[in-house]
């Protein structure tokens, strides 16, 4: 099963999600990639168009509701030509709003680079925090 009507499309033609526009006040993100949760719309925003510039491309295979207040992306990607799968979850609020995501990325070594390129994007600001520091 695929779909993929569910978002916007960028003038470049790329996927827009709907709900990155459309966060709760206290919208909640979570993944393997993060130690700990970022809170805050403006948190949350912040990590995922840094995340979208990291990726060299996003081929999405689903992107659709499931349960009541549930949605989800699955999709492919790529971070400095390393290969990832990605699934993404997020729940909707009672007003319809994006409450809490979550965000598994692929195989391990991809999350690994993906975590370290996250933390130099958000170097400064305290959401690097929630990202790997280099190896040393």
């Amino acid at each position: 099963m695929s779909n993929t009507d569910n978002g916007d499309r960028t003038p470049e033609g790329r996927y827009y999600p709907w709900w990155l526009d459309n966060l709760a006040d206290d919208a909640t993100l979570e993944g393997g990639a993060m130690n700990g949760t970022a809170r805050g719309a403006e948190a949350v925003r912040a990590i995922v168009v840094k995340a979208r510039e990291l990726y060299e491309f996003q081929d999405f295979s689903y992107t659709d509701d499931f349960g009541d207040n549930g949605f989800l992306e699955i999709y492919d990607a790529s971070v400095e030509g390393e290969p990832m799968k990605v699934v993404v979850t997020v729940t909707r609020n009672d007003a319809g709003q994006a409450q809490d995501l979550a965000v598994l990325h692929r195989p391990r070594n991809s999350l690994l680079l993906f975590s370290r390129l996250m933390r130099e994007k958000l170097a400064g600001t305290p959401l690097a925090e929630h990202f790997l520091a280099d190896e040393a």
